[in-house]
């Protein structure tokens, strides 16, 4: 394991520094890609790298320049010699009432959420084939179940439940596809529509009684490059919220 290497979009903070932490600790080399949180970034790379000597480095880049995607390839494979997972972490997630919608949103919601996980699995599919590797996307339970005035969001990880599926079959068997599928894992930084009123609201629907935390993700996410069987999947990571939806 410890010669596994895997690229983390949007790594250095929240869930993505999360699921960070929890692989490099089963032994993966991690290539930490951010975008504006470089300090952060290298903070957590510095903090891992004294664990382990040489095992993270950092690639900043604007996902949104998609021909720059192959550069993330390019530097795992320079940096530590293979490529084995692409865990495509990175979103933007913020309302656009029907009525509000921009041009600037839908760039910005879809290219994040849909275009840059699209076109990277592209960049990515020659040196995963080498390695016999993995692709696993976070995607959101309300795909089917969406929230009010996001559905520029909801169209997007629609979108990129539809990849998951639709690449699970194309690039099967060398390379498998697959997705996890959060509730609510971590509140947003801003608050946003998640009042303290519908923080309550969402918590006391959880059968679970709690919830997300990153290592929740990170463990379904590890289960799903681990499981040489499974493609196509996409997993709810939930605490049985989706159950009562």
């Amino acid at each position: 394991m410890d010669n596994k290497v895997v690229l983390i979009t949007g790594g250095a903070r929240r869930v993505g520094a999360g699921i960070a932490r929890f692989l490099h600790a089963q032994g993966w080399r991690i290539l930490l890609h951010c975008r504006a949180s470089v300090t952060q970034a290298q903070a957590l790379a510095d903090e891992l790298n004294a664990i382990r000597a040489n095992s993270v480095a950092v690639y900043p880049l604007d996902l949104l320049q998609t021909e720059r995607l192959p550069e993330l390839v390019a530097a795992a494979v320079q940096q530590f010699g293979r490529l084995d997972a692409v865990i495509n972490n990175a979103s933007s997630f913020f309302a656009t009432p029907v009525g509000e919608f921009t041009e600037s949103a839908w760039l910005d919601l879809l290219g994040s959420n849909l275009k840059a996980p699209l076109f990277l699995a592209q960049a990515a599919v020659s040196e995963l084939q080498k390695t016999q590797g993995v692709i696993v996307s976070i995607a959101d339970i309300h795909v089917d179940r969406p929230f009010p005035e996001h559905t520029l969001y909801t169209v997007a990880k629609a979108g990129l439940v539809a990849m998951t599926k639709s690449l699970a079959r194309e690039l099967a068997p060398a390379v498998r596809v697959n997705a996890v599928a959060p509730g609510t894992n971590i509140w947003p930084d801003d608050g946003g529509i998640f009042t303290q009123e519908k923080q309550q609201e969402i918590l006391g629907s959880i059968p679970m009684g709690r919830i997300g935390q990153p290592d929740d993700l990170a463990q379904a996410i590890h289960f799903l490059l681990e499981a040489s069987y499974l493609t196509g999947v996409v997993l709810p990571v939930d605490g049985g919220r989706s159950v009562v939806l």
